[in-house]
């Protein structure tokens, strides 16, 4: 992604007229139900957070984040803040890196959806998986910490963070095939065959073996605040996807890095990785799985295919929300040529995993 490509997505702005608070509720249920709050507050809305409209809360003596579900026509079950909160709740105590978390508000007649609130981290979001402003040390530095941090989260007991009924064990793919491929199906714009002949394939074809853990569902580079000067994550952002699963769903999606084109985010397909500092594919499977006390992974042909096809959903979901006039950025229109590419791409994945044309 280009510097103005980032720009685009990073910081804030004057919020949407679309999106705009009851500022005198927000400050009376605040001042109600997080510890040390004081106004006067002042509003800014992140450029990011396509699917949740975001906030930033300025305060004299602290900022803060909101998070909300966005108003009108949704698809059921999106949005989840509330499953946010409760996640990240749960994750505090325990040192994993994410945002205090201060309150959440289940009466949609604050500011007519609800939300939650959390502290600010201060740090680096970083967009470009190149990592152009660091040196090699620091790119692998960087690299190790983000994995080291995944690995975290899945070697989490779920259970003895209550967390336990927080989604389901067992049979994690073809829940999450089915979820996706009926996403699509509601927001489809255009028909791609390719996509028709893997929701017909994928779910007749999950590897077996499936293991239960929290997954975040969108692990990636941009989703993470770091230090501002370390190779340190501070905070991992943007829980909504975020259910019990099995942790290879979760890997994998994060390794499709490593074969998505350079000029795509965090892509790193084509660079001189050895040069740059950035680990291997080869060598970060072998990170994740020294961090989780597994001996390898096999099957990547098929998880990379599944994880392109549920990445195809989501974005279809986006453009599906354009056409309904919910999603929350203005940019979110562009999605709509991503689609195709990423269902060609897990097409021909599933291909090499054994799919028949």
């Amino acid at each position: 992604m280009s510097d103005a490509e980032a720009d685009i997505f990073s910081g804030t702005k004057p919020v949407d007229p679309r999106y705009k608070l009851d500022e005198v509720a927000l400050n009376a249920w605040m001042e109600a139900h997080v510890e040390g709050f004081a106004g006067p507050m002042e509003i800014r809305q992140f450029k990011g957070g396509q699917s949740n409209p975001t906030y930033q809360i300025i305060t004299p003596s602290q900022n803060y984040v909101l998070r909300r579900k966005p108003p009108g026509k949704l698809l059921p079950s999106a949005h989840a803040v509330d499953r946010e909160f409760r996640v990240i709740s749960a994750l505090y105590p325990t040192g994993f890196p994410v945002a205090k978390p201060f309150g959440l508000c289940m009466d949609e007649s604050v500011i007519g959806t609800i939300f939650y609130i959390m502290d600010s981290v201060d740090g680096r979001i970083l967009w470009d998986g190149s990592l152009p402003d660091s040196t090699p040390a620091e790119r692998t530095a960087i690299y190790e910490a983000k994995i080291a941090t995944l690995a975290a989260l899945h070697a989490t007991d779920y259970k003895a963070v209550g967390l336990e009924d927080f989604g389901k064990a067992g049979s994690y793919f073809a829940r999450q095939i089915s979820r996706w491929t009926k996403q699509y199906q509601l927001s489809e714009t255009i028909k791609i065959p390719e996509m028709d002949r893997l929701i017909e394939w994928l779910p007749t074809s999950v590897p077996e073996g499936e293991t239960t853990s929290i997954v975040h569902g969108d692990f990636r580079l941009d989703n993470m605040i770091l230090h501002p000067t370390e190779s340190r994550v501070l905070a991992v952002l943007d829980w909504e996807l975020s259910t019990l699963g099995d942790p290879l769903g979760d890997f994998t999606y994060h390794l499709m890095n490593w074969v998505m084109p350079s000029g795509q985010r965090s892509g790193l397909a084509g660079l001189d990785l050895e040069a740059l500092g950035i680990p291997s594919m080869e060598r970060y499977i072998e990170l994740y799985c020294q961090g989780t006390g597994r001996k390898s992974i096999e099957n990547i042909d098929w998880y990379f295919a599944y994880n392109m096809f549920r990445l195809a959903g989501i974005i279809q979901g986006i453009v599906g929300r354009v056409r309904d006039g919910t999603a929350a950025s203005a940019h979110a229109q562009d999605n709509a040529d991503r689609v195709r590419p990423l269902a060609l791409a897990a097409y021909g994945f599933a291909l090499k995993a054994g799919m028949t044309p």
